[in-house]
Order: C-alpha cells, then sequence, then structure tokens
C-alpha cells in the first residue's frame, strides 16, 4: 500500500484528493491548521487516514508531526503539495502587502520547504510530486497580482525539480487548474454572495474533478511522468488583450 501526503486536506481540492486516495487503496496523511476537520476525515475515511495539524508555514511545527507519523505512515511515496491560498482582488497599487508576504509565505516559502525536506525519502522511494499551480501562473488577470506570481513559481519549480531529479524516477507534476467551486472562493472573496455571483450560470470544476485527476497521475505507471497539466470547465477559455485608449 502506498502512502501520499497532501497538504491543506482541510477543505477544496486536498479534502476531495483525500477521499479520492483512501477510496483508491491509498495511504494518506492530510495536513492543515483545523484540527475539527482533520478529525472528521479521519473518522470518515478510518485507519488508512492519518491527520497531521500544522500551519503548513510553521516549519518546527510540520517537522514534529512528521517526526511523530505512525510507522505504518512513515514511507511516503507522493507528496501533494495543495496548501494555498489567494487573499485580495484589489489591483497592485492598492493591494494590502501583508496579503501579498501571506501569499508568498504559503505558497512559496511553505511548500518549497516542505518539498525540500521530503525530497531526500521521495528519491530513496522513487516516489512522486504533485504540485497545485493554477491557469493564473499563466495568463494573468486584473487582481491576480501575487497570486498569479506565486503560481507561476509552483509551476517553473516543478519544472526544474524534473531537471534536478534526472535519473532519480522521482515525477514531477504541475496540475494547473481553471475555474473551480470549492471553499478557496471564499477565503478570497470573503462572502458567500460573491462566491455564487463568480458561478452563476457556469458549470466549474469541483473538487472531486480535480482530485481524480490527482489520482490519474500518481497512478500512471512509474516510466510515464506528466510534467504539466492544465485544466479548465468548458465555460471558461480567453478574452482578448485589454486596449487602453487615451481621449
Amino acid at each position: 500500500m502506498k502512502t501520499a501526503l497532501i497538504t491543506g486536506a482541510t477543505a477544496g481540492f486536498g479534502e476531495s484528493a483525500a477521499r479520492a486516495f483512501v477510496k483508491a487503496g491509498w495511504r494518506v496523511i492530510g495536513t492543515g491548521r483545523r484540527a475539527e476537520r482533520l478529525d472528521a476525515l479521519a473518522a470518515e475515511l478510518g485507519d488508512a487516514f492519518h491527520p497531521a495539524v500544522f500551519d503548513i508555514r510553521d516549519e518546527a511545527a510540520r517537522d514534529a508531526a512528521l517526526d511523530s507519523l505512525p510507522e505504518a505512515f512513515r514511507g511516503i511515496d507522493l507528496l501533494v503539495n495543495n496548501a494555498g491560498l489567494a487573499l485580495g482582488l484589489e489591483p497592485a497599487q492598492k493591494a494590502s502587502l501583508d496579503n501579498w508576504k501571506t501569499m508568498i509565505d504559503t505558497n512559496v516559502t511553505a511548500l518549497s520547504s516542505i518539498t525540500h525536506r521530503l525530497l531526500p525519502l521521495l528519491v530513496e522511494r522513487r516516489g512522486a510530486i504533485i504540485n497545485l499551480s493554477s491557469v493564473a501562473g499563466t495568463y494573468p488577470y486584473p487582481g491576480g497580482n501575487v497570486y498569479a506570481a506565486t503560481k507561476a513559481f509552483v509551476r517553473q519549480l516543478s519544472l526544474a525539480l524534473r531537471a534536478d531529479l534526472h535519473g532519480t524516477g522521482v515525477r514531477v507534476t504541475s496540475v494547473e487548474p481553471g475555474m473551480a467551486e470549492t471553499e478557496f472562493t471564499l477565503v478570497r472573496t470573503g462572502s458567500q454572495q460573491s462566491s455564487d455571483t463568480l458561478y452563476s450560470g457556469v458549470q466549474p470544476m469541483t473538487g472531486d474533478d480535480i482530485a481524480e485527476t490527482l489520482l490519474w497521475i500518481a497512478n500512471l505507471p512509474p516510466h510515464l511522468n506528466i510534467n504539466r497539466i492544465e485544466l479548465m470547465p468548458v465555460n471558461q477559455s480567453w478574452q482578448a488583450f485589454a486596449i487602453h485608449r487615451e481621449g
């Protein structure tokens, strides 16, 4: 039985992925700050799920949780770097610097740090890393600013890891979703009404959609690597470049 560590398992993609992987016969370590949600998942999923409560930005708490894993969960074969957030929709000149720093600390620094921490084990076990990026890392939009930049970092780090891990058997994938309806949007917009308005008349992707994609990637034969995969709902595509005209 293989073991996956999924960060940010208390909601959205991470919660759906925890369910999907356990159902498919994996052991799952689910991390997050909200103990009550992880405990609820543990009650639902049983002995195949281990809750690890810590803030992904707190390296000491992370290391303590990893060092105290039960023996059955110590052989991590897959790291799913899902924990992340977007804060604010303001243009850069009006954005909160604290929001910027929080996004960088979470989406860039913490993701890099836990990856670095687990790389020796993943190399030893010829494991895999799946990083959750976003279409925002490729296609900028007004108000995306630092969030989009953090997701571009995740995509590029994934490709760079592939280069460095050449010959080790470790697979690395950047998963880049478009519009998906999860709690992520509530955190960013701050209201259920704003979230409902955004998805009105649209059939967005769901956490389950992304979880099935993650599981498919993880279960591919070990000689296959998906470098990056971009997903959008059919209702989402692109617009023309914005043009500002003087006068």
